[in-house]
């Protein structure tokens, strides 16, 4: 079952020149572990997602939705 997530982050990469602020529901195969891993973890499916490295990915909210 897939779990959801609202995340909210911003971008202070070239590349998102454009638009650099995003927020939305991430769906996920398995649930983050802990709030410290699970924060890197979102760094690097966002960075993934998006093709933007993970250090220019700054994550201001994400919560696990019921």
């Amino acid at each position: 079952m897939a779990t959801k997530y609202f995340t909210h982050f911003v971008s202070g990469s070239e590349e998102a020149r454009v638009a650099n602020e995003w927020s939305g529901i991430l769906e996920l195969t398995q649930p983050i572990e802990g709030r410290k891993s699970g924060t890197r973890e979102l760094h690097h499916l966002i960075a993934e997602s998006f093709d933007l490295q993970d250090e220019y990915i700054r994550i201001l909210q994400w919560a696990r939705l019921h």
